[in-house]
């Protein structure tokens, strides 16, 4: 399983704050980012959202219907892991 140390972050695209993108086997992936606008940004945290095989973000999964924020990197990890069993 890819845990959040799979992740590698790159300069957000907005020109602030952190981003990065996996993709899955199962033809999934997530986004991870911290901004300060980001959920949980401010507060050192990360927001994930779960993409779908083209890359877009999707919320019509089991894991969630939007995305999450507030998220440690022990919760990313938890939260890939659930993307990754889809």
């Amino acid at each position: 399983m890819k845990t959040f140390k799979d992740l590698e972050f790159m300069p957000h695209a907005m020109g602030e704050g952190v981003q990065s993108k996996l993709s899955f086997d199962n033809d999934y992936g997530v986004s991870v980012v911290r901004t300060s606008w980001s959920y949980g940004g401010k507060d050192g945290l990360y927001e994930l959202a779960v993409l779908d095989k083209n890359g877009q973000l999707t919320y019509d999964t089991s894991v969630t219907n939007d995305v999450i924020g507030y998220l440690s990197e022990e919760e990313v990890s938890n939260t890939m892991e659930q993307v990754q069993k889809l």
